[in-house]
This record gives structure tokens, C-alpha cells and sequence, in this order.
């Protein structure tokens, strides 16, 4: 379903960009900034969009299904007694499927993106470079060249991937719980906008590294012109320290509980 919602969604977008409105809003954008509008309206700017409106906000509700139903659906339909029949540790068991979830998580992104570019290049044609503009994050950069283009594009894709392994992280955490599933995915989905929703606020602008949601964002500085190193470290290192706490408590959690009962 999470597939089929995200081709709908680009297919969209793609018909909304061919529209001499959506043409206009982008060719001020472009040559307000001292650039040429055939270079940059393109299938590598189109295929960025895609991505940067659609995983947050669309991603979110299936990454936060799919790790909120791996352990705690099949707690509810009974497999896990049958599991534990065998001579397996529960620590084994939930590290499998966390490897799974964030391999579906990583994989998912670049199904997007490729799916993406696929479909911008029928609607637009392969040539033309990057253009980037994200004003929360501060960040502006363009690529005339294709290859410089493509490959700023797959390290975002990269980035993403890791960015919602955090995400994914938090509705696995749930799913340890006693709880249904659909608690899970509800609960992640909550938390995930109230820290949208608080960061946005004025008064909380000199703390907004400190909100997960920014941290999440931060894949956007691998398309800066010059790669900053020390600010990629930091929050990549903070969402990897985060996702080791959520598994390690949800691990606890599933440790206490009895399936025998």
C-alpha cells in the first residue's frame, strides 16, 4: 500500500510541476538567484521535491506502521508463544527484526527516489542540474553538471535513509510494549508532531537542535556546495546514540514480559 501511495503521490507532483502556474513560481525562483531556468528545471530538481515534501510527512505513517506491527502484531495474533518454542533469546529475535525494519526503512527511501527520477525524466528528460533550496535548514546550492547532480542526490537519498531509521526506531520501542499496534504506530506518529509542531514555535529557535525532527533534517547539508563535516558528524551521531537507546529500552521492556501466561 505504502508503495502504490508514493507512485500516486509522484505521479502528483509531476503533473502539478508541468503546470504553466507551478513553471512560473519556479522560473522567478531560479533566475531570482542568477541562474538559468533550463538548466535547473529538471528531472534531478523535480526528483529532490519529491523527496523532501513526501518522507516526512507521508513516509512517517508507514515507516511508523511497519515498526509499530513487528513485534507487537505478532504478540496480538499469538505467533510469539509459538517462536519462543524454539531455542531462540529474545535479545536474537528482536535484533532480527530491527535489522529488518532498518533495512525496509533504508531501502524504502530509495525506492522513492528512484521511482522519482524515473518518472521526471519521462515528464522532463534526463539533462538539466540540481537546484536546491530549503529555507528552514538554510540551505541553497546548485549543480549544473548532471553527474555532480545525481551524485549530491543519491548521498541525500543515503541520508534520508539513515534520518528515518530514528523514526522507525522510536515505533519499534512501542512495539516492544504491551500495547496493540495501532497504539504504536499513534503514539510515534504523535511525538514525531508535537516536535515538528513545538520546533516551529519562535520561542524555541535558540533550542531547535535539540529537537529530533531537526536532527532528523539534517540529510539536507549533504547537498550544501561545501559539505560540513563537523555539523553531519554530530547529528548523525546523535540520531545513531538515540536509536541504540529506543532499541536498548524497547529490549527491556520485551525482556519482562511473559508469553507463557
Amino acid at each position: 500500500m505504502g508503495y502504490g501511495a508514493f507512485l500516486a503521490m509522484e505521479i502528483l507532483i509531476l503533473v502539478v510541476y508541468k503546470l504553466e502556474t507551478s513553471q512560473r513560481h519556479m522560473r522567478g525562483l531560479v533566475e531570482r538567484n542568477g541562474l538559468e531556468f533550463g538548466t535547473y528545471y529538471s528531472s534531478l530538481t523535480i526528483t529532490f521535491t519529491i523527496m523532501l515534501l513526501s518522507m516526512f510527512l507521508l513516509g512517517s505513517i508507514y515507516f511508523a506502521l511497519v515498526a509499530g506491527d513487528i513485534v507487537a502484531k505478532e504478540n496480538e495474533d499469538g505467533n510469539l508463544r509459538m517462536v519462543f518454542a524454539r531455542p531462540i533469546s529474545r535479545f536474537r529475535l528482536l535484533l532480527v527484526k530491527y535489522a529488518a525494519v532498518c533495512i525496509y526503512t533504508f531501502s524504502f527511501v530509495f525506492f522513492v527516489g528512484v521511482s522519482g527520477y524515473v518518472m521526471a525524466v519521462a515528464a522532463v528528460g534526463w539533462e538539466g542540474g540540481l537546484f536546491v533550496m530549503e529555507p528552514r535548514m538554510k540551505v541553497f546550492a546548485a549543480y549544473p553538471d548532471w553527474w555532480e547532480g545525481v551524485g549530491r542526490l543519491a548521498l541525500s537519498a543515503a541520508g534520508i535513509g539513515l534520518s528515518m531509521i530514528t523514526l522507525s526506531s522510536i515505533a519499534f520501542m512501542f512495539s516492544c510494549f504491551k500495547i496493540k499496534p495501532a497504539a504504536a504506530t499513534i503514539i510515534t506518529l504523535t511525538i514525531l508532531f508535537v516536535d515538528m509542531i513545538l520546533q516551529g514555535f519562535p520561542f524555541f529557535k535558540p533550542y531547535e537542535s535539540y529537537f529530533v525532527t531537526w536532527r532528523m533534517s539534517a540529510w539536507v547539508f549533504l547537498v550544501e556546495q561545501h559539505l560540513s563535516w563537523p555539523k553531519l558528524i554530530e547529528s548523525y551521531a546523535f540520531l545513531m546514540g538515540l536509536n541504540v537507546t529506543l532499541f536498548t529500552i524497547g529490549w527491556m521492556a520485551f525482556q519482562s514480559r511473559d508469553f507463557k501466561t
